[in-house]
């Protein structure tokens, strides 16, 4: 249709890649949910058709646009924590049989891509790679440990950033009830920890611009409905504007493909038992 200049994909994980060049063939624009790709060959793909075809795909980070987010960015930019020596993800969370059961797609490799990590997980892994910067190397276990699915519901992963920092990812969806996201970021000079949006400590040599030490309200650690839809907002109106006015996208295809790199690789030294090294 003439008609419709961008689509919004919000359909299974597995269909977020072929529905995207489908739509950028036809000339539209494309905004798509995490995760785009379950592959990064998939994800290669992807980039190479939106260059192709010129198109513009914007995909959601919505973590990396919340001010507690941009305020720990700011700090780290101005050097405020120092060097950066250690880092830790938690994302313990809880997802029910039922929820498992809803859709057919869920908890499957062919549409869902992976478990408590590439589903649940990939934004808070988008977001602390975003903070982080990129990984060298990860070490893994993943477990399926309490629901009847073929994808992890358990994941621990121990990694080195490319900074020298050494960091920690643990991910489920089997801790009952589960537990808000939390980031830990360390370095000789100071530190911060982040529940969820909020900003529980920030012993940094600069002041904090937002306050500190208030809990997170929106925690879908058990209930995906609890995630606000301030942050996608934002994405729209950054797409409105990158088509009308050539803003940059907030996230792009190539940002798209780094939290990928990542969840990959974890399941890659889990099955393999071996150190992987990303490029």
């Amino acid at each position: 249709s003439p008609d419709i200049d961008v689509l919004c994909l919000c359909t299974p994980s597995g269909l977020h890649t072929p529905h995207a060049i489908l739509a950028v063939e036809h000339g539209k624009h494309v905004v798509v949910e995490k995760p785009m790709s379950l592959t990064l060959q998939e994800a290669d793909i992807l980039i190479d058709a939106v260059d192709k075809h010129q198109a513009i795909v914007s995909v959601i980070s919505q973590i990396r646009l919340a001010p507690a987010v941009v305020e720990i960015r700011r700090a780290l930019d101005e050097g405020a924590f120092g060097k950066l020596t250690m880092a830790e993800l938690s994302m313990k969370y809880y997802r029910s049989a039922e929820y498992y059961a809803s859709a057919g797609w869920r908890g499957t490799w062919a549409q869902d891509g992976g478990g408590a990590l590439m589903n649940q997980g990939i934004h808070g892994i988008d977001v602390f790679r975003h903070l982080m910067g990129p990984v060298k190397s990860i070490s893994a276990q993943v477990r399926t440990l309490i629901h009847d699915i073929e994808v992890e519901d358990s994941a621990v992963a121990a990694v080195e950033f490319s900074n020298g920092a050494l960091g920690v990812i643990t991910g489920s969806t089997s801790s009952y009830p589960g537990c808000p996201r939390r980031i830990e970021i360390c370095g000789d000079q100071g530190s911060i920890v982040l529940e969820e949006d909020s900003i529980l400590k920030w012993n940094l040599p600069i002041a904090c611009k937002l306050p500190v030490g208030k809990g997170a309200e929106n925690v879908p650690s058990s209930t995906p409905g609890a995630i606000s839809n301030e942050a996608h907002v934002q994405h729209f109106v950054n797409m409105v504007e990158a088509i009308n006015y050539g803003t940059p996208l907030l996230n792009d295809v190539r940002g798209g493909r780094l939290p990928l790199e990542i969840i990959l690789g974890i399941y890659e030294s889990s099955k393999t038992g071996q150190t992987i090294f990303l490029d």
